[in-house]
């Protein structure tokens, strides 16, 4: 009797394996999800006494809680003569007459780049640090965050985005 119940139970779990029936209906239509995927944009900026060396702008769509947004600076390559990199903000120049540093904030409806208080007199410097700075804005939704990515690494961050140049919209 053992030795016949054994197979009987392999072939019962086979048959009852290898059963198709028809595809059932169609399940409710779902909660609609949220497209947020991010944002990328290139604003070129220039700060004056006028807009008290900042300016703020609006995001398209509003930002959700743990969402981050990164500011990278085009400046010359310290390296390579005539060359530009991007640099992650804030960046901090020293002068003679002191620290100018470029830095941003940011609220989930809207962000401001500025020129951080400094004992420099903004008024004086050179239009190469004030006129038509050009920066990249990179929104990153919270659940693509990575805490060990060093975001510094501009190159290294927009390829681990597969965000590439065509991303980024002129504001």
């Amino acid at each position: 009797m053992k030795q016949l119940f054994l197979p009987l139970i392999l072939l019962a779990a086979l048959v009852i394996q290898s059963c198709e029936g028809p595809i059932g209906p169609q399940g409710p239509q779902g909660e609609p999800g949220d497209s947020f995927i991010g944002e990328t944009f290139e604003l070129e900026v220039s700060f004056n006494e006028a807009n008290n060396y900042g300016e703020s702008f609006d995001f398209t769509t509003p930002l959700f809680d743990g969402d981050v947004v990164l500011v990278y600076m085009n400046e010359e390559s310290v390296f390579i003569e005539g060359r530009t990199a991007w640099r992650l903000v804030p960046q901090t120049f020293y002068f003679d007459e002191g620290v100018l540093v470029y830095n941003y904030d940011y609220t989930p409806q809207d962000f401001t780049i500025f020129m951080d208080i400094s004992p420099i007199d903004l008024s004086s410097l050179d239009p190469y640090w004030t006129n038509n700075l050009l920066f990249r804005v990179v929104v990153l939704p919270s659940d693509l965050m990575n805490a060990r990515m060093d975001f510094t690494d501009y190159e290294a961050t927009m390829a681990h985005f597969g965000i590439t140049e065509e991303d980024f919209s002129k504001k």
